[in-house]
């Protein structure tokens, strides 16, 4: 699956849609996870998630992906919709919120190994400076927000089920990829959700005891982050991800804790300060170092022009 050469920022756009929606989820999640309980919670996203896209395949009419898609899809939805989704509301209630975004930001770093060993992808040095400068963004934020909310702790299974939540989002990705070059981004992305559903049909139970009590506004946010950062985010990172390695797609990520910050600040009403404004700026120039490509060598005669663009 390759971009025309009409719209070669497509992919970049839709890793940005993903990113965006990403990070507006943990707004979301402090909402929701007040009310329900991590596996219930879990379900009711990936419900809302799998009604939409279906709804959506019906549209376009889209069928069951290729045999070939279905021991990808399956991984994917398995390790990354269904026990990532789980383990990390667990986790988060295991440890505070700053050792939990630095433990789970090891993710791209594993994304990009598990693309080497796995699909035999390339590791390029800009790539892997630019993902040490966001991890250490991630940690300084991380470091921030524990100092910040004066509660921090760390219990051995929160870290534990966080270091789970990483490596199943790492595998997930790795999985999903060569199931792109046989399914579309929607297909995927579709019985990816629907799969990791049905994995946590085992919390129905709670799921339908605790939306009879919950506020409207937590159930708001749990039907949110269905539609918007699961069926909608996790499309555009399909779309993107049959378009570009695992590796580089995963460095982009690292835009989140930014965007944490900055919409924390917006809707949430808290300050950021020194250190986590500094962590935020490292993310983002390691994303860029991370996307930047290195200057092809200028041929000799060439004009001098060809030689400045590269």
């Amino acid at each position: 699956m390759t971009d025309s050469p009409k719209s070669p920022l497509l992919p970049l756009a839709a890793a940005g849609v993903t990113v965006v929606l990403w990070a507006s989820a943990f707004v979301s999640i402090r909402s929701a996870g007040a009310a329900y309980s991590p596996g219930a919670l879990a379900l009711g996203r990936l419900l809302a998630g799998a009604l939409t896209l279906g709804c959506v395949l019906l549209i376009r009419r889209e069928g069951l992906p290729p045999r070939a898609a279905w021991p990808g899809i399956l991984v994917s939805g398995l390790l990354w919709f269904g026990v990532y989704m789980v383990v990390l509301n667990w986790g988060e209630q295991e440890v505070d919120a700053g050792t939990a975004a630095m433990i789970v930001n090891i993710g791209p770093i594993l994304i990009a190994l598990l693309g080497a060993r796995v699909l035999g992808e390339a590791l390029p040095p800009r790539l892997l400076a630019g993902m040490a400068v966001s991890f250490a963004g991630a940690v300084a934020v991380g470091l921030s927000m524990s100092g910040r909310t004066g509660a921090g702790h760390a219990s051995v299974l929160g870290v534990l089920l966080c270091l789970l939540a990483a490596v199943g989002y790492a595998a997930g990705v790795v999985a999903q990829k060569p199931a792109l070059a046989h399914a579309s981004a929607l297909q995927a992305t579709a019985y990816g959700c629907l799969t990791g559903a049905v994995l946590c049909l085992p919390f129905a139970g709670q799921l339908v005891d605790e939306a009879g009590r919950a506020p409207l506004s937590a159930t708001l946010n749990m039907l949110y982050l269905g539609v918007f950062p699961t069926a909608l985010a996790f499309t555009t990172w399909a779309y993107a991800l049959a378009r570009t390695t695992a590796g580089r797609l995963g460095a982009t990520t690292y835009a989140v804790p930014a965007l944490v910050v900055l919409m924390s600040w917006l809707f949430l009403d808290e300050l950021p300060g020194a250190l986590t404004l500094a962590g935020g700026a490292l993310c983002l120039a390691g994303v860029a170092v991370s996307r930047s490509r290195p200057r092809r060598a200028a041929r000799p005669g060439a004009p001098k022009q060809e030689q400045e663009l590269g």
